[in-house]
C-alpha cells in the first residue's frame, strides 16, 4: 500500500471544512448507497458494526429532526439536502453470527457481558460515523457534523421500539463556497501526545 497523493490528503483533511450552508444540489440515493458501501469497510471491534443510519431527506423528517436540535442547528438541518442520524444499536451482538461466522456465537456472548455492549456500541459506532465523514469527503460531498440536539427526543422520534441510540448527526451535501467559518487552530503533536 502506498501513500495517497497530496490532492487526496487535501480533499480528505487539509482543505476539507465543516459546512453550515448548502447549495441546492441534491444528494441522490445512488450516492448515499455508494457512501455507505464505502464506509462500511472501516474496522470495528470483532467486526461488530454497531452503527445504524437514518438518512433524513424529506421536508417532514427534516422538520421533525430540526425540532429536537439546538437553536443554532435547526436551520442547518432544514437547509441541508440530507442529514444522517448516526446511531448505535445496543442489540448489535445478535448480528455477530452473521458478521463473524467463524466464532459468531462466542463473539455474541462476549459482547453481551455487562457493560461491554454499551461501551462497544458507542465506541465502534463513533468510529463508523467518522469513517462515514471521510468516505463522504472522498466522494466529493461536504459534511456538517453536529451534536447539539436532544438525544432522547431524537431516539423517541426515530428509534422508537428499538435498542438504537443516537450518537451524532451530520448534514451532507455540496457546501456553498466561501461560507465556512475561518479554520480554528488544532493542538500540536506535543500538546496532544508523546512518545514513551
Amino acid at each position: 500500500m502506498s501513500a495517497l497523493p497530496q490532492s487526496a490528503l487535501e480533499q480528505l483533511f487539509l482543505n476539507a471544512r465543516t459546512y453550515n450552508e448548502w447549495s441546492d444540489i441534491p444528494v441522490d440515493e445512488h450516492t448515499v448507497r455508494e457512501l455507505y458501501d464505502l464506509s462500511k469497510w472501516g474496522p470495528t471491534s470483532g467486526n461488530s458494526c454497531p452503527a445504524r443510519f437514518v438518512w433524513v431527506r424529506s421536508s417532514e423528517a427534516k422538520s421533525q429532526l430540526a425540532s429536537h436540535a439546538s437553536d443554532m442547528n435547526r436551520a442547518k438541518i432544514v437547509a441541508a439536502p440530507l442529514t444522517v442520524i448516526v446511531g448505535y444499536d445496543l442489540a448489535f451482538p445478535e448480528t455477530m453470527p452473521k458478521l463473524f461466522p467463524a466464532r459468531g456465537e462466542m463473539m455474541r456472548q462476549a459482547f453481551l457481558q455487562p457493560g461491554v455492549t454499551e461501551l462497544t456500541a458507542m465506541r465502534n459506532g463513533s468510529l463508523q460515523g467518522a469513517y462515514l465523514i471521510i468516505a463522504a469527503r472522498a466522494l466529493g460531498l461536504d459534511c456538517g457534523p453536529m451534536s447539539g440536539f436532544d438525544n432522547a427526543g431524537v431516539d423517541r422520534a426515530f428509534f422508537s421500539g428499538t435498542r438504537i441510540k443516537s450518537n451524532f448527526i451530520c448534514s451532507l451535501g455540496y457546501g456553498k463556497a466561501g461560507t465556512p467559518f475561518p479554520r480554528n487552530p488544532r493542538l500540536t503533536f506535543e500538546e496532544a501526545g508523546y512518545f514513551i
